[in-house]
């Protein structure tokens, strides 16, 4: 598992999703909001499935 999502990509999706898991906790929102479980959690594994399959990541370059 490589790791494809960087910095400030990582920041938002994890906020992004406490936010909708906190609304749908709090009944706030539907249960639509436990969506917000997939962004958390690839923000916190720093990894995103989709990115493998477009070939995209945000993670900054290494410096050989």
């Amino acid at each position: 598992m490589k790791l494809n999502v960087g910095g400030i990509d990582r920041v938002l999706r994890i906020v992004v999703g406490l936010v909708l898991v906190a609304l749908a906790a709090l009944g706030q929102i539907g249960l639509w909001g436990w969506i917000g479980l997939v962004p958390l959690l690839t923000g916190a594994l720093s990894f995103c499935p989709l990115y493998t399959m477009l070939g995209m990541s945000t993670c900054p370059m290494k410096k050989a």
